[in-house]
Formats: structure tokens, C-alpha cells, sequence
């Protein structure tokens, strides 16, 4: 793998080069009309290599690309999953095929295209039209391996989110116990209060608190230790 600054340097040439064919590598919106589990499960029981005509727009982030000349293989994945996209140069055209170059993992995309099943049985979008969202600068981990160390994970937790989906799904569940937590004790009738997170005064038996100064009152504050103190 070469190194991450040599990586970067050909991802800005690239982008230099979108703006000079006249794209926006970030534009200000895109509206998706189908997501790729759903795309996933409503075509799922396609036969190996039937094609449909029905139309799907999907945007997510490449996560790979596989190019063989004229034609290019990726995969897509949005907030529900993953789903493989197929870029043929005659159905694009030349122009717009040349811009796939352009194109590395990480970058996100929008594309519209018609469904078929590979003959290995993989669901797979024939795009005939896309549009560039947003050109990422930096690499994603290297796939093979993955992002392990586990002090990177914490402090980049949204490579850790984009290379990990075991991680993503265990954020999704918990976001929605909590969620259900709230909607049983609500039903109850219990009221929710916040209470601060800096404090003036610190509790917690005898845990060490974090100390910090707020300039604009000039005065010490605490991070809060235990919750409940203000209740």
C-alpha cells in the first residue's frame, strides 16, 4: 500500500481535474429514492442473470472498485447495507465512463439504473446515470485487514463505523433500546430532565474529576461524575 500522503496527493489531483471537467464534487443535495437492503430484499428472488427494467436511485459511499476495461464493478453502502453496482462504458458513454477514473473508495455517489442478479446470484444495479456527492481526500483502511487497533478505532470512530459494520449495527441497537426505554417510561408518565454536564460543584464519592476553566465567567468547572446530584 503506498503511503497515505502519496495517496492523498493523487486523490487532490483528481479532484482538481473533476473541477476542470465542470463537476461539483460536492454539490448541495441529492435525493435518493431507494435504499440497498430494501433494493436487496424486494429483488431477491430474481433468477441468476434475469434483468428487470425497473428503475432504483441509491447514493451511498463506494467501499470497492473493481475495474476490467470497459466495464466496472463496485460496491455501494448506504445506511441500510451494501449493493453492487455495474458501470458499462456504452451504456454511460465515453465521457461519463472517463469520470469513473476519477472515482476512488471512500468517495460517495448517487445512481440510477435498472436491477438485474448476476450469475453468481449477486443483486446488482446497471447504472445508467451517476452523480459524484462527495470526493474524499484521505484512504479508508486497507480492506484486507480492516481497522484493528483498537486506540485508532476510539479516536476515528467514523473509520470505525465505515469499515466495521458489526460496530455500526451494535450503535443502531443500542440507539434503539434506548429509544424504547424512553417510549415505556413516557408512556408511564415520567418526565425526562437534563442536568448539567459541567458542574460548579463535583460529586462521585471519591473519583477524580476532570477540571476545566470557563473563561467567560472566570470560575473553575467540573465534568459531572454521577447525574443524579442535580435531580
Amino acid at each position: 500500500m503506498q503511503p497515505v500522503n502519496n495517496l492523498t496527493e493523487e486523490r487532490l489531483k483528481k479532484l482538481e481535474e473533476l473541477k476542470n471537467r465542470g463537476i461539483n464534487p460536492y454539490p448541495y443535495k441529492y435525493e435518493p429514492k431507494h435504499h440497498a437492503a430494501e433494493t436487496q430484499e424486494k429483488y431477491a428472488s430474481l433468477k441468476n442473470e434475469e434483468k428487470t427494467e425497473d428503475m432504483v436511485c441509491v447514493a451511498g459511499r463506494i467501499i470497492i472498485f473493481r475495474r476490467m476495461g470497459k466495464a466496472t464493478f463496485a460496491s455501494l453502502q448506504d445506511q441500510t447495507g451494501k449493493i453492487q453496482l455495474y458501470f458499462r462504458e456504452d451504456s454511460l458513454g465515453i465521457s461519463d465512463y472517463e469520470v469513473l477514473k476519477l472515482l476512488d473508495a471512500g468517495d460517495w455517489i448517487g445512481v440510477e439504473g435498472t436491477v438485474f442478479k448476476t450469475k453468481t446470484g449477486e443483486i446488482t444495479i446497471s447504472v445508467s446515470k451517476f452523480q459524484i456527492l462527495c470526493k474524499s481526500i484521505l484512504p479508508l483502511p486497507e480492506k484486507y485487514h480492516g481497522l484493528q487497533d483498537k486506540e485508532l478505532r476510539y479516536r476515528q470512530r467514523y473509520l470505525d463505523l465505515i469499515v466495521n459494520p458489526e460496530v455500526k449495527e451494535r450503535f443502531i441497537k443500542r440507539s434503539k433500546v434506548i429509544d424504547l426505554v424512553r417510549q415505556f417510561l413516557n408512556g408511564q408518565g415520567f418526565l425526562e430532565v437534563e442536568t448539567p454536564v459541567l458542574q460548579v460543584l463535583y460529586g462521585g464519592t471519591n473519583a477524580k474529576p476532570f477540571t476545566t476553566f470557563i473563561n467567560a465567567f472566570n470560575m473553575p468547572m467540573y465534568l459531572r461524575v454521577a447525574p443524579e446530584l442535580y435531580l
